[in-house]
């Protein structure tokens, strides 16, 4: 592959931990000599199934700083899985539990797929499935079935947290809740992402990103003054909900490791989205005034915005008087008079500048119009002012600085004929490096694999249950 992107090199598996270990991931943090150990032994060690590891992002042996953490994955689409496969990335072996013969919904959101060959010929592996379910093994279950929850008991057994987001309330009705297993696996941390939490009058409710960046008030402050509002073009609330899973586990975890008791990890879509309102809601709280929506501009400091150059646009940011001194002294190269600004009190703090906002954005936008972007970029940068083109996809993954930092990854998949280009994991630790064991799971790719090494079902015993369409 080219430069621009991490390869990885299909090997043996090394064995996984055994048992729960969580002695050896009390603190979170700390590196694990024993997997150190293990690493230096990985070419004596053989197992029937691949393993994908990094050149450069992770090291041979090593599978981060969660390895020994087992995860019972229920979730499914979005929120749920990215926090599962960020906990994988750092190490921890995730069971993903998937319906009998459709398995995760984004299994079936497509087009596009992955392409299969060099020719672009599509495959049956969805990009969205893709990008959030690496390093986790696909366990067909149906969990509404006594037999089904039977083997979601018996995993639980050697596993140390279960994730889940289905609507509050659905788990209960098979005796799968936190209150119902938390006798039985008292040092379980047991996390639900789900649109509205387990209290409240909404709890009931289906939880939808874009519904939730409506109530939550995100759409109220995104868009043009006069237009329509305008949710984000991310699913910005299920990606956050999934990164608040993953510090409310390894918060959980710590708990785990001093006092030996596990809990319930409440998240709730609403709840971070409302918390990620941050200074836009403390803007409110103080006021009591109701936001305007400000398009590309922010409410606390001007010009820190989208800006027209004579040929297009681009983002400056101007956080603070000396910077705006700085921003004014590459102006006047384009127009002289710039510098009368600074002896305008309308221009001369940044308080002033939020105050003036119209006035500042329209003297400044004629400033910027005077030249094309490309001498922007280069003059505002020798000037040490914020400021960046606005780049495509195709540009994001093209950059130079991207491609340094390892953030597209080549995994081999295979039923492709050709890697599959994954986004990598933005974590770069300096001793617990992450890893990438395994490529997105066909499904029910390890059912029987997980219900014999790690349920200790019997092969009659899983004839059985498929029999009965438990698994």
């Amino acid at each position: 592959v080219g430069h621009s992107k991490t390869t990885v090199t299909r090997l043996a598996a090394p064995k996984q931990p055994v048992g729960r270990a969580m002695a050896a991931i009390a603190a979170v943090a700390l590196a694990r000599p024993a997997a150190a150990a293990a690493g230096r032994s990985v070419a004596r060690l053989a197992s029937r199934r691949p393993l994908l590891l990094i050149r450069s992002n992770s090291t041979v042996g090593s599978a981060g700083p969660l390895t020994g953490l087992r995860i019972l994955d229920f979730t499914r689409v979005l929120a749920g899985p990215s926090c599962t496969q960020i906990l994988g990335d750092m190490g921890a072996e995730v069971i993903k539990l998937e319906r009998l013969g459709e398995g995760d919904d984004t299994r079936a959101f497509a087009p596009p797929y992955l392409p299969k060959n060099d020719a672009g010929d599509p495959s049956h592996i969805s990009a969205y499935f893709a990008g959030c379910n690496r390093n986790k093994s696909s366990v067909t279950l149906n969990y509404t079935t006594p037999e089904g929850q039977a083997v979601v008991r018996r995993l639980l057994g050697k596993c140390d947290v279960l994730v889940e987001n289905f609507k509050t309330g659905t788990l209960d009705k098979y005796g799968l809740s936190y209150s119902d297993l938390k006798k039985e696996f008292p040092r379980l941390v047991y996390c639900s992402i789900t649109g509205f939490g387990h209290t409240g009058p909404y709890k009931s409710r289906p939880g939808y990103d874009a519904l939730i960046q409506a109530m939550g008030g995100i759409m109220s402050i995104t868009g043009e003054p006069e237009g329509q509002p305008m949710k984000v073009g991310l699913s910005v609330c299920d990606l956050v909900a999934g990164m608040h899973g993953v510090m409310g586990i390894l918060a959980a975890l710590r708990h785990v490791s001093v006092s030996g008791q596990g809990q319930h990890v409440d998240i709730s879509m609403l709840d971070v989205t409302t918390a990620l309102l941050a200074n836009q809601g403390m803007n409110y709280l103080a006021t009591r005034e109701v936001q305007p929506r400000l398009g590309n501009m922010h409410p606390n400091i001007v010009p820190y915005q989208v800006m027209p150059g004579s040929d297009g646009f681009f983002i400056l940011s101007v956080g603070n008087d000396p910077t705006f001194v700085r921003f004014i002294e590459v102006a006047q190269r384009a127009d002289p008079s710039a510098v009368d600004l600074l002896k305008d009190e309308r221009f001369s703090s940044s308080v002033a500048r939020v105050m003036n906002r119209q006035v500042v954005t329209d003297r400044c936008n004629e400033l910027t119009r005077l030249r094309p972007v490309a001498w922007w970029m280069q003059q505002l940068e020798k000037a040490k002012v914020g400021c960046s083109r606005i780049l495509n996809l195709k540009e994001v993954f093209e950059d130079p600085h991207v491609q340094a930092r390892e953030m597209l990854l080549d995994m081999d998949i295979a039923s492709l004929d050709r890697p599959a280009t994954v986004i990598a994991s933005p974590f770069k630790f300096s001793e617990t490096k992450v890893s990438y064991r395994k490529p997105p799971p066909e499904l029910g790719e390890h059912t029987d694999e997980v219900l014999s090494k790690l349920g200790g079902f019997t092969d009659s015993e899983i004839a059985e249950l498929k029999a009965k369409g438990a698994v």
